[in-house]
């Protein structure tokens, strides 16, 4: 953001214009991030911030200090795709280039030469040496005398002849982790003094700590180091309260019939009295899970959105979003909407992609009282705020479109009304298209249909988030009942076999898509039973949690404020 830049009158381009001590047009203003503009440059990435934070530190005591531009490199960070990049790309007289292409395996590597230097790298599907090409480009190495075999890697180039072999060569000052500017240097001091194992590293260097592409790097730079002292551990337990894995807890509470978080707390040895904000969710959901008839949820183990079944905001208010089933609405409903939104004094109206209405600015105070008044017009919540069913985007089908095949819009809303109101390990999404333009997006969902004239394709585990996935075909199908019953046994597998806070396509990456399909395809009694027990389960949680809250008897106790700081003390 950069307006405050310009009404104070500092000069701006396409950032704010600092110099090498990141000071403004206005030296008495400095600015730091990615806002500003260093020698036409603007960084998005965290590792030449820290550098820049550094340079101001410096400058503020009134020591000598300048931010010189570093190198760059770039890795795309997307599930299914590994791609690297660095340095220089456009054509030159003085450029060479070398190029590897192995199309069967999906690999393609280009090295950029001058004079005898890399300057430039591109690396698609394999980039397992991409540190060590990176190294070179730094250090600008002369890579004459292995040039003939450079683009094989370290292995072939006479470095190291193993992966251990080749990160103990590497120079202290090479970067292991590109997200924090981490060098192998600074790692090896915290191994130096004491650090034995990833967390701590973690901890004291904030190496590996951000997107984990270079995890594998620092374990082998703790293996080269410690030897036989550093094993690799074979599964990381939720949190420091507990060595349990996810699949060990849940394993523990159906085996032992465990019923209450003390239980588990108990019989599991916790290393702490009350657990932690990692795994007291976790265990709440998992004995929801379990025993959806016995075990009584914990409010007190739930986020603060779920807790207030709304979203928090940045300024402490709330969202208030109802459900618009399938994303169909009325007028009815939409002016009791607007009648809320005029009475509450709603800031902010959004339409969102998942087709609903977001009412955005309401205070905490106001929840029961805005929420009554959508309750008598018939509005429910649209559980925004939880691991569990957000929308099913459709959209509108044979009843309308031309091009629709089936009813795309009543599908989608029969789903909605079955699955509403579920918990999940973490937020689920559909969507159903009325033909293979797929208007509704439903190749990027956690379950999408796409109806054909034969009748529906039916796939999972799409991502379109911080990670972008397409969905994995599950199976063709004829009918409406059909696709609900893989939808459901679909969803019912996920909240039985996922690790807490797993999306679907996580948890389908693990377990593998052809056991989904045996287990709720193949398997029609299977199929049977875990559409019985996700009904069994929506018994109880298949309801609108604000039908109980906005009732007068919730509003002193658990939403009023618990005192006026703003009255003054009687004289």
């Amino acid at each position: 953001e950069t307006r405050p830049a310009v009404e104070a009158g500092l000069e701006v381009e396409r950032g704010i214009r600092v110099n090498d001590r990141m000071q403004t047009s206005d030296p008495d203003i400095f600015a730091l991030g990615e806002c500003v503009e260093h020698d036409g440059v603007i960084y998005g990435l965290v590792a030449p911030l820290y550098d820049m934070a550094k340079v101001l530190a410096r400058t503020l005591l009134d020591q000598p200090a300048k931010f010189v531009a570093p190198m760059i490199s770039t890795k795309l960070k997307v599930t299914g795709i590994d791609l690297f990049s660095a340095g220089e790309f456009g054509e030159g007289d003085s450029h060479e280039e070398i190029v590897l292409r192995d199309p069967a395996r999906g690999i393609y590597k280009r090295l950029v030469l001058r004079d005898n230097k890399i300057v430039g790298i591109v690396m698609y599907g394999d980039t397992a040496d991409s540190a060590w090409f990176f190294d070179k480009l730094k250090r600008r190495e002369d890579i004459l005398d292995i040039r003939a075999r450079l683009i094989h890697g370290p292995s072939m180039a006479g470095d190291a002849g193993d992966p251990l072999a080749a990160v103990a060569a590497m120079p202290e000052s090479a970067e292991i982790c590109g997200c924090n500017g981490v060098s192998k240097g600074a790692i090896m001091a915290a191994i130096n003094n004491g650090a034995s194992d990833l967390v701590t590293i973690r901890a004291q260097t904030k190496a590996s700590a951000s997107c984990g592409n270079c995890t594998g790097l620092v374990e082998q730079l703790l293996a080269s180091t410690l030897g036989d002292d550093f094993v690799v551990p074979a599964s990381q337990g939720i949190c420091g309260c507990t060595d349990l894995t996810h699949e060990d807890l849940r394993q523990m509470i159906r085996s032992q019939s465990l019923k209450s978080i003390a239980a588990v707390m108990q019989e599991a040895g916790w290393k702490t009295s009350c657990g932690c904000p990692t795994c007291r969710p976790a265990i709440n959901y998992y004995l929801i899970a379990q025993w959806p008839l016995e075990y009584v949820d914990d409010a007190q183990s739930r986020f603060v959105n779920e807790r207030n079944h709304a979203n928090i905001q940045k300024d402490g208010t709330y969202s208030v979003l109802p459900r618009m089933w399938g994303g169909m609405t009325t007028p009815q409903e939409l002016r009791a909407i607007a009648d809320a939104a005029e009475k509450y004094n709603v800031p902010s109206i959004h339409v969102t992609g998942g087709q609903r209405i977001d009412l955005l600015g309401v205070k905490r105070d106001d929840l029961p009282l805005i929420w009554s008044d959508l309750n008598r017009a018939g509005l429910v919540s649209g559980h925004a705020y939880s691991k569990g069913l957000r929308t099913v985007k459709t959209c509108v089908g044979s009843d309308h479109c031309r091009f629709g095949t089936q009813d795309s819009t009543g599908l989608g809303i029969k789903l909605e009304k079955i699955l509403w109101g579920s918990w999940t390990p973490h937020k689920v999404k559909l969507a159903v298209s009325g033909c293979p333009r797929n208007c509704a997006e439903a190749t990027c969902k956690d379950l999408g249909v796409i109806c054909v004239d034969s009748g529906y394709e039916v796939s999972v585990a799409g991502a379109a988030g911080m990670e972008l996935k397409e969905t994995e075909a599950l199976a063709k199908v004829e009918s409406e009942q059909q696709v609900i019953d893989l939808a459901v046994a679909f969803v019912q597998l996920y909240r039985e076999s996922a690790a807490y806070l797993d999306r679907p396509y996580k948890w389908v990456a693990k377990v593998g898509m052809d056991w989904v399909r045996q287990q709720i395809v193949e398997d029609a009694d299977n199929r049977a039973a875990l559409v019985k027990r996700f009904e069994i389960s929506q018994s109880v949680y298949r309801k609108d949690p604000w039908a109980e809250q906005a009732k007068p008897k919730y509003q002193s106790r658990k939403w009023a404020a618990l005192a006026d700081l703003s009255l003054e003390a009687a004289q």
